[in-house]
């Protein structure tokens, strides 16, 4: 134990969990730990970080507040720019919030230091490397965070100094778990099939044949022959070279490729999983072997309700939680706009209003407001009148 560690202990301080110890238990089944860049060597694993952290990073996310039963966009609130414009004065809002948004997918837990303002409003948002922060208990019984900077500098914030969001809460109560290490056999056998075909490639696509001789050869002979071949005609770049075979020597071709090996059936198959462990819809990250137009505008509202909505609800009620006064949760909440993901049913929900305003169970304002559009102010009067008017042609 270091001297820093005890006297964290001596002040209440425990250490819980940090960034190496997260990933130290993931060995995979090839001899090599499953950790974020090897995972993220996987296409489908990186396809399905990238659309879930793309898509949310690049939703709107907006500070609106209660007014009544209405809402207004609470633009002049400090919050508002910090996460819809900018996190602090090197990233956007949009860098920022795809970073957390991957770590959370890749480690299971992402980070940010809050700078707050003399009233207490957040005023920006400096994301931490999960790999740097620790996570403690305080002797009160309450979370605490400590990181260390790149100059090697060691900082301890409390709960409402650091942003935490989380994937699945994990049995220790306190740190998320990400769908590689929840699945992680699903990762490992992706990157040995991965491995298995870059192998495969590396040797020229296939287990091309034998060399026989009459006669024995003593091992020293049989590697120095091994080495030759493989140095002039194996591999992709001395793919379709000639063989020029010495008196004696015979070369006995094997037919075995990677279809009849069924390796792309394998592939394919690692590529559903991992969609599945995300819960992303294969055609999201461009796998279209099951695709149409009619299931593929499905999966796409699929991925927005399915997929994306739990992250959605799992940061704005961050937000409330870790960056709003007391005070503030009365008045103000945080809202993604996911109405542009859904354009492309804009017909079927514009019917739907239709036939909701004309039978008067939805009112104007109501569908103005599912639309995140600003109310009108008597445009519900304007309906009534409507409605009473008389329909049919005088007699």
């Amino acid at each position: 134990m270091t001297i820093l560690e005890r006297a964290a202990r001596a002040l209440g301080f425990e250490r819980r969990a940090n960034g190496d110890a997260y990933w130290s238990n993931f060995a995979a089944l090839r001899g090599a730990p499953v950790n974020e860049n090897t995972a993220q060597g996987v296409s489908a694993v990186y396809a399905c970080i990238q659309a879930i952290s793309e898509t949310t990073a690049s939703l709107p996310l907006i500070l609106f507040r209660r007014s009544g039963d209405d809402r207004e966009r609470a633009s002049d609130h400090p919050l508002y720019r910090v996460l819809h414009d900018q996190f602090n004065p090197e990233l956007t809002a949009l860098e920022g919030r795809e970073y957390l948004q991957a770590c959370i997918l890749l480690r299971g837990n992402a980070y940010a230091r809050i700078v707050r303002g003399y009233d207490g409003q957040v005023r920006e948002l400096w994301p931490v490397s999960p790999e740097r922060m620790t996570v403690l208990r305080l002797a009160n019984e309450r979370l605490g965070y400590e990181y260390t900077d790149r100059k090697g500098t060691v900082h301890r914030l409390l709960a409402d100094e650091c942003l935490h969001l989380r994937h699945r809460l994990g049995d220790n109560g306190v740190l998320g778990i990400s769908p590689i290490a929840a699945a992680r056999g699903v990762v490992e056998l992706a990157i040995s099939e991965q491995e298995h075909g870059n192998a495969t490639f590396k040797n020229g696509g296939k287990l091309s044949g034998i060399l026989k001789f009459a006669g024995a050869l003593s091992p020293a002979q049989r590697q120095g022959l091994k080495d030759s071949w493989s140095s002039q005609y194996a591999g992709a770049s001395n793919a379709g070279r000639t063989p020029v075979l010495e008196s004696g020597v015979e070369y006995q071709p094997i037919s075995m490729t990677l279809e009849d090996a069924e390796w792309i059936a394998a592939r394919q198959f690692s590529v559903e999983e991992v969609a599945r462990l995300f819960r992303v819809p294969p055609t999201v990250i461009g796998d279209l072997r099951h695709g149409n137009y009619s299931n593929s505008v499905e999966m796409a509202r699929q991925f927005v309700t399915m997929t994306l909505r739990r992250h959605l609800v799992a940061w704005e009620q961050a937000i409330a939680k870790q960056l709003l006064t007391e005070a503030g949760r009365r008045t103000y909440f945080a809202e993604h706009q996911v109405e542009g993901l859904l354009r492309g049913d804009a017909t079927n929900r514009a019917d739907f209003y239709d036939k909701g305003i004309k039978a008067g169970w939805m009112l104007k304002s109501e569908a103005r407001r599912l639309e995140n559009l600003p109310t009108i102010e008597g445009i519900d009067d304007a309906q009534a009148t409507d409605a009473q008017a008389p329909t049919g042609n005088p007699a």
